[in-house]
Parts: structure tokens; C-alpha cells; sequence
């Protein structure tokens, strides 16, 4: 460089002298700057390597945590502290027999999550749940416990990891497996009390549900949720006396093919979707519909599916396989309610009986009275035969004035002829004593199960158990009130 050219350069600098410095120091600042972040985003790099190789250390290595039903982190008190509601609930001796239950849970989604988690809570002390699929970003709508952090794991596995914290005395046996007929035998081992099925595809749902009838397991159904948005309308019933949900009716077909008609207890929607359709798929992926199911055969196209109603049907099924294992007393779902127009053509004909047969101008029921009468005293069901389409209230004892306590459920034909009986019948005589039976556990199931083999043997003491257990129930309510 001349001489000139640094004299310049000298002279430049010294005539901007402030310019030259804050230049300087923001070349400086904006070095520090670049070299913070640097360091920083080094040192967050170094702490996630090290986050990951600790949690990779903790999954080598046995917790030091025991959460088995051998090692329970809390002793007897704190544990019936937990269960204490449910205790109090039920009374000890049937919560008990609840809690020493063994419960299978086929299927860890919207439905079963929620079924197993709440019986969980309730102290079922072993739980083997069965699900092959992985927790999904779309599924946390829906399911009981999952979170972000659980998405891409086995449902069974995130549940197992959930349920350790709320209750760690339950021993949770968590099967990364597909239900089918071949591994049945295996998945639904241990002689367990009670199995909740939860599938959502209708093959694998007959197949379990077969499986169960044959060899006499108890078993609930889920049937659909998707599409349903009504919680009033969720009810549990036999699978042949559901009408409205279209999965019902569909496995209700098949299973008449399979030669079962009855016996299988469902919860279900009675509403009707009327707006709500199966997602389809981009048209350019139809044919490639089996990669977006989990697995061949199984559904790549669903119905959309409001949350709070798979937790519903969830909850719905724990609370009947708790009471059905606590042998809870007077626990008969209702089945099919909603039918306004059944309770006012039964009143209608109730109002012509008593009119024709009795002169009684006055009926001192009206049509909400008659509903309760059949759905919660009858069950919907006629005393002597069963289930029927054609039912009526009729008078049980003619002598006595018509109330809800002398109101019988029969099918037209069977009041037709009760009418005719004489006055002074004695009712015990011609119906029987039903010496067979304590009237304490006198039940529709029971009456049906034996009538091939008894007739009617216990209808009177059947009749009559209904009426006190009636009376039983309004005197409580007169005392509370």
C-alpha cells in the first residue's frame, strides 16, 4: 500500500471518527449476539442428548418404584381410603366381591379406555386389557388418559403407564395383540368374571361375542357411538331388543344366523343420525384404502365421532359390570325407553278395561304413571311370558282398586283372559306359590330361565315380590321428602 493511500485512510478515519466507533461496536455486539445463541442452542443440544440418554438409562435399568400388586406403593388403609366412596356405596361384603374380580377389557379406544379407567377407580383389582393398535393425534378426543406425549405407543401400553399413577395396587395386564378366533383361547384365559367387548370392527365383535356365548363368559358389547351426539339416548338392553343403532341391527342379524337370538347384554344409542356420514377417503387414495388401516379387513373409513359419547358408552359398561359383580340388588336395565306413543295407546286401553269391566269412569293413572309401570316395575316385559310387542296393564287383584300396586303387565291376549277370571279366584292357587324360589331374588331372568321346566309356578310370588319392592321404594322417597 503507498504511502498516499494510507495517508488517506488515516485522514478518512479521522474525520469520522464517531461513525468509525459505533461501527466497531456493533460489529462487536452483533459477534457476542451470534455467539450467545450459538452457545445456547450447543448447550440445549447437549441437555436433550443427555434427557434422552437418562431416559434411555431408566427403561434399561428396573424401577426402583415397585407398582405391582406384590409391591403396592400404599398399605391397606390409605388403598380403602381410595376405594372408600365405592365401599360406602355398595357395602363392604359386595364391594369386595367386586374388587376380587378378574375383567377383560377387549379393545383400549374411545370406549374401553374409558370402561377400563373407571374400573380402575373402582378397585377391580386385575384388568388385562387387549387392544394392537397405537394411540393417534385424531384418537385424543376421545380416549380416557392419553396424551401428546403417548401418540405413536400401543394404546395398551400408554394405559398401563396412566392407570400405574392412579392406582398402583391394581394389577394391569396390558396384551399388544389382535382378538381373533385363534388367539381366544389364550387372550381370554384365567377363568375372568367378566368381559367388556370394545371392538369396532363387526367380524372381530361376532367372533368374541361367539366365542363368550358358547362357553358361557359373561359379556357386555359396545355397540356404535360414531355418528351419535344425543346422551339421553344412550341405553343398556338385550341385543334383541335393540331397534334404532345400525351396528345393533347389523350384529344382531348375524348373530341370529350364528343360532343366538338373546343373552347378550349391549350398550347402545337409540338415536337416529340423521346428518352425519362415513369419512371417505382422498379419491386418489381409495385404492390404497388397506394402507390407512391398521391392519387388512379392518376400517379404513369411519364415522365422525363427538367425544363425550364414547366415554359415555365406556362409563355405561363399568357401571353394569360393577354392579352385576357386586350382585347389586334390584339392578334390571331398562330397555327401549322414549316411547311416548306406547304409554298413551296402553292408557287408552287401560281406560277402556277399566270402563268395561269395572265401571270405573275414573283412571287414576295417566299415561306418564303407565310408563313407569311398565318400563321400571314390568321391565317392559308381560309376567307371564315375557317379552312382547302386544302389551297391557290390567288389574292383578280384581278386588283391589287399580294402582302401582295392583297393575300387572300381560299381553292383550293374557289380560283378555286374567279379565275373566272369577272374583273370587284365589290368584295364588291358580298361578302357584312359587315355593322354588326365595321371593328376595325373584327376577325376570330367573322367572324366564325355569319357565319351560315350572309353567308359571312363580308368577304369584313373583308379582306380589314386584308390588313390596314398589312400596319399599316410594316409602323411602315419602321419608326424604
Amino acid at each position: 500500500m503507498s504511502n498516499s493511500t494510507a495517508d488517506r485512510i488515516t485522514d478518512f478515519l479521522h474525520k469520522h471518527e464517531n461513525v468509525t466507533k459505533l461501527a466497531l461496536i456493533a460489529v462487536a455486539a452483533s459477534t457476542l449476539t451470534a455467539t450467545g445463541i450459538l452457545s445456547y442452542q450447543a448447550a440445549w443440544r447437549r441437555f436433550q442428548t443427555n434427557a434422552l440418554l437418562r431416559d434411555e438409562d431408566k427403561e434399561r435399568r428396573p424401577s426402583s418404584k415397585k407398582h405391582s400388586l406384590n409391591h403396592p406403593p400404599l398399605n391397606a388403609s390409605l388403598i380403602n381410603e381410595q376405594l372408600s366412596q365405592i365401599i360406602d356405596f355398595l357395602g363392604k361384603e359386595r364391594a369386595e366381591k367386586m374388587q376380587n374380580s378378574f375383567v377383560i377389557v377387549v379393545g383400549a379406544g374411545g370406549v374401553g379406555s374409558w370402561a377400563a379407567l373407571m374400573l380402575l377407580r373402582a378397585g377391580v383389582k386385575k384388568i388385562r386389557i387387549i387392544d394392537f393398535d397405537q394411540v393417534t393425534l385424531s384418537s385424543l378426543n376421545r380416549h380416557a388418559v392419553a396424551t401428546l406425549d403417548d401418540v405413536g405407543t400401543p394404546k395398551v401400553k400408554a394405559i398401563k403407564k396412566h392407570f400405574e399413577k392412579i392406582a398402583p395396587f391394581i394389577q394391569v395386564d396390558s396384551r399388544i395383540e389382535l382378538f381373533t378366533k385363534d388367539t381366544a383361547n389364550e387372550l381370554l384365559s384365567g377363568s375372568p368374571d367378566y368381559i367388556v367387548d370394545a371392538i369396532d370392527n363387526i367380524d372381530t365383535k361376532l367372533d368374541l361375542i361367539k366365542y363368550c356365548y358358547d362357553r358361557q363368559l359373561k359379556v357386555i358389547s359396545s355397540m356404535g357411538a360414531g355418528a351419535k351426539a344425543d346422551p339421553s339416548r344412550v341405553q343398556i338392553a338385550d341385543i334383541s331388543e335393540t331397534l334404532e343403532d345400525q351396528l345393533a341391527r347389523a350384529v344382531r342379524r348375524k348373530l341370529k344366523k350364528m343360532d343366538i337370538e338373546s343373552g347378550v347384554p349391549v350398550v347402545y344409542s337409540a338415536e337416529k343420525p340423521h346428518h352425519v356420514k362415513l369419512l371417505p377417503l382422498e379419491e386418489e387414495r381409495v385404492k390404497e384404502a388397506d394402507d390407512f388401516a391398521a391392519l387388512p379387513d379392518f376400517r379404513s373409513r369411519i364415522l365422525p365421532v363427538l367425544g363425550t359419547l364414547p366415554s359415555m358408552f365406556g362409563m355405561t359398561i363399568a357401571s353394569y359390570v360393577i354392579l352385576k359383580l357386586a350382585e347389586y340388588p334390584n339392578f334390571e336395565p331398562l330397555a327401549i325407553k322414549l316411547r311416548d306413543g306406547l304409554y298413551a295407546r296402553m292408557h287408552r286401553d287401560l281406560l277402556a278395561r277399566e270402563s268395561n269391566q269395572y265401571k270405573n269412569k275414573n283412571c287414576p293413572l295417566d299415561p306418564r304413571d303407565v310408563g313407569y309401570i311398565y318400563e321400571e316395575i314390568w321391565q317392559g316385559k308381560s309376567v307371564l311370558s315375557g317379552p312382547s310387542e302386544r302389551v297391557a296393564l290390567t288389574r292383578w287383584n280384581r278386588n283391589e282398586p287399580l294402582s302401582y300396586f295392583n297393575a300387572v303387565c300381560m299381553t292383550k291376549e293374557e289380560a283378555k283372559a286374567h279379565d275373566k277370571l272369577s272374583a273370587d279366584l284365589d290368584l295364588r292357587q291358580h298361578y302357584g306359590d312359587g315355593k322354588f324360589f326365595s321371593p328376595d331374588v325373584y327376577s325376570y331372568e330367573l322367572l324366564y330361565t325355569h319357565m319351560t321346566r315350572l309353567s308359571i309356578l312363580v308368577v304369584y310370588n313373583f308379582v306380589n315380590s314386584r308390588f313390596e319392592r314398589e312400596k319399599r321404594i316410594q316409602g323411602i322417597w315419602e321419608d326424604v321428602f
